[in-house]
């Protein structure tokens, strides 16, 4: 592919890039040698599951696959030992060896709704910090200076309210950037939170007499909420292993002006031409996009009928879950956490007491209802419970 245009796909949506002008004189030489780039994104294997604030990275990296370029999905296995600092305003708590394997196995089948697993180099940098001796750590260590750590804005403010830094977490910055030179990249990826990181990469490179990596980042995606990252921490994420049916009504449940966003980073669609659409007919399309990726298209087109018949026909779902109440009573509380239809009790409290728990249409105002009849619980706007007697 002519390089303006491998440029013009690259810098799709990308927050930083450093630069375009060494992207181009690399994209040149791949192209004359016939040498794939070799293109690092790295991964603490934090959590076992991936949402659409994670897919953001991984559509650039499928998009640089496409390009025929070689991506390499390194799993920090070794750092997460150590636990990474950035954006943080306390030591972060490391991760066991056995929470780590556990996480990093479920990645290849998730990523692999994303990236094209023949095309996809898989990496631990265990493979090379395991073997790494005290001289050459000490070593390493050369190549930044503590005020140059110090730069870091979470650092920074740690510093200014008197909380104490760990040596430990000094080290983050140099192990990744190591690895981009056990790797060699030509280009690294990462958030906009990872900055840092990235560009000590390029200094640790340059002093082990290699080329310096092009950094680019990716903007952190907003939750449904329009104002925190996406995150499980505050429980406004979009999983992509959600029903199709949960992930359409979350989407539709975002701001228009969140929705181009989404368009942007989440999908291939000319946001001009989204824009001329009806915001309400441009948001189904994109929930649609979104749920064929990870779903298939005879389930987006079914998860968009029931939205249809749910919150335009005010109809209940065709397929909803049942919950057997027994020949007692039983109480809402247990029902609802019993049935996962919410995940705690604390949660269900919570519910109630905002008045989002009905039975067929009578609202739930109190934790101790008792419940032996059969019909219709409905939490909130989109989660339904069929109840039935034994």
């Amino acid at each position: 592919m002519d390089i303006d245009k491998q440029l013009a796909i690259i810098k799709r949506g990308c927050v930083d890039l450093i630069s375009e002008d060494e992207l181009k004189v690399k994209l040149e030489a791949s192209a004359k040698t016939k040498r794939p780039l070799v293109v690092k994104a790295g991964f603490d294997p934090t959590a076992p599951d991936i949402h659409l604030g994670h897919t953001v990275l991984l559509r650039k990296m499928r998009q640089f696959q496409e390009l025929g370029h070689q991506v390499i999905f390194l799993i920090g296995d070794f750092t997460a030992r150590i636990g990474d600092p950035t954006g943080r305003s306390e030591k972060r708590k490391p991760l066991t060896k056995a929470e780590i394997v556990r996480n990093a196995s479920t990645y290849k089948r998730q990523v692999s709704k994303i990236l094209d697993l023949q095309r996809l180099k898989i990496v631990f940098n265990s493979a090379w910090f395991d073997k790494l001796t005290v001289m050459g750590f000490l070593e390493l260590t050369q190549q930044a200076t503590v005020s140059q750590i110090l730069a870091r804005e979470d650092f920074k403010k740690r510093l200014s309210r008197q909380e104490d830094i760990s040596l430990l977490e000094f080290m983050y910055p140099l192990l990744q950037g190591y690895d981009s030179v056990v790797l060699k990249a030509d280009v690294e990826l990462g958030g906009t939170d990872q900055i840092f990181n990235l560009l000590i990469g390029r200094d640790i490179q340059k002093d082990f007499s290699l080329s310096p990596q092009v950094v680019l980042t990716m903007p952190l995606l907003e939750g449904l909420d329009g104002v925190q990252k996406m995150s499980k921490t505050f429980a406004n994420y979009i999983s992509i292993y959600e029903t199709p049916q949960e992930m359409f009504g979350k989407i539709m449940s975002i701001s228009d002006e969140l929705m181009f966003k989404y368009y942007e980073l989440l999908t291939d669609e000319d946001i001009e031409a989204v824009k001329k659409k009806h915001p309400r007919q441009a948001k189904m399309n994109l929930a649609s996009l979104i749920i064929t990726q990870y779903h298939g298209e005879k389930e987006a087109r079914k998860a968009g009928e029931e939205f249809e018949r749910v919150f335009s026909q005010k109809q209940v779902p065709q397929e909803i879950p049942s919950y057997h109440l027994g020949s007692g009573k039983k109480n809402i509380l247990d029902i609802l956490v019993e049935s996962g239809l919410v995940a705690s009790k604390n949660e269900a409290r919570r519910l109630i007491a905002q008045g989002g728990v009905y039975l067929e249409s009578e609202r739930i105002d109190t934790e101790e209802a008792l419940i032996d009849k059969e019909g219709i619980i409905k939490v909130g706007k989109r989660r339904f419970l069929k109840l039935v007697k034994s």
